[in-house]
């Protein structure tokens, strides 16, 4: 029996159903997954999911009655630390949207919990499961071209074209209160760079872009260069007031360069003066959030199955670390 056909049947909770909460609730039923609570403060219509395909519930007293195995945390980012904790305390495992808070301060909370109840908790950050970027890892890891020496992130959108059916002014990521701003928002590519040198981060400098026109009270921009152990330097430049979309990675091996064009799904590889090509037709976002759940369930039940939860922590810490590189300007 593996993984899915294994707990498949158990309650699974998704705090939260906008867009990001409605993309897991898919991907779960699309797995198999049957019996789904969702997790609402107004029970308001839903844009692409049958309601009578859930279970709507609007009071965390009906959750712990509920006693789901495993909850996914979709909702603003000032509410993760609160339903987050709630879970830890409960027992219930935890897959969370990034960033896991906004606040670093709350990192002992958050491993003492965890700790406490034997509970698994892991960042949902699912650039990690892209094809191209399972790639990169590999030839990182294998030096298939050499030494990896540098990396290049640039993410640019417009927020305003993100959900055009809602008022960008009203969403999490324009509002400080909820813990938004594109430092924290758009911090996938700062996970990547770190998960891609294994964390082990020398040194860094950041700054934060204030200046646009956007109604919001938050960074609509953030830079931010790196230094590794291992020697690898790096930058990462993401912001949300760029009204023509970018979205490119570029790495420079010892002996390659290799650019990635994210929404065109393209990957180059320049290569002893050979220039190769990969595209992938049709890319379907939801294959990296289907990779992302099998492989938290995977991880949780080995975790529960030896006792423990040493990758648990893991994750708390290193997802805490990007909080900090992203709130600490200096």
């Amino acid at each position: 029996m593996n993984v899915l056909d294994s707990l498949k049947d158990r309650k699974i909770v998704v705090f939260g159903a906008g867009s990001i909460g409605e993309r897991h609730i898919s991907v779960l039923q699309k797995l198999g997954y049957t019996n789904i609570i969702v997790y609402r403060k107004r029970n308001l219509p839903l844009r692409n999911i049958d309601p009578q395909s859930i279970q709507i519930v609007t009071s965390l007293e009906q959750i712990i009655a509920a006693k789901p195995f495993a909850a996914i945390i979709c909702s603003p980012t000032s509410e993760h630390t609160s339903q987050t904790l709630f879970c830890l305390e409960h027992n219930i495992h935890v897959l969370i949207e990034k960033p896991v808070s906004s606040n670093y301060d709350e990192l002992s909370s958050f491993i003492n919990h965890a700790n406490i109840n034997g509970t698994y908790l892991q960042a949902g950050y699912m650039l990690r499961y892209h094809h191209f970027f399972e790639k990169i890892k590999n030839l990182i890891d294998n030096k298939t071209y050499g030494k990896l020496l540098s990396i290049d992130a640039y993410w640019g959108e417009y927020l305003p074209d993100w959900h055009p059916w809602e008022d960008y002014k009203e969403s999490y990521a324009a509002k400080k209160s909820l813990g938004g701003g594109a430092a924290l928002t758009l911090s996938h590519d700062l996970d990547l760079i770190l998960w891609l040198n294994n964390f082990e981060l020398e040194k860094h400098f950041s700054l934060k872009n204030t200046s646009s026109n956007l109604d919001v009270d938050v960074d609509s921009g953030f830079d931010i260069l790196l230094k590794f152990k291992n020697g690898v330097t790096a930058h990462s430049h993401n912001n949300f007031h760029q009204k023509k979309p970018l979205r490119e990675y570029k790495f420079v091996f010892d002996n390659a360069f290799i650019k990635i064009n994210y929404f065109d799904s393209v990957m180059e590889i320049f290569h002893d003066h050979v220039h190769t090509i990969e595209r992938i037709e049709a890319f379907d976002r939801n294959s990296m959030f289907e990779k992302q759940w099998l492989a938290f369930i995977s991880d949780c039940r080995e975790a529960i199955q030896s006792n423990n939860f040493g990758k648990s922590m893991q994750n708390i810490n290193n997802s805490f670390n990007i909080i900090k590189l992203t709130t600490d300007e200096q």
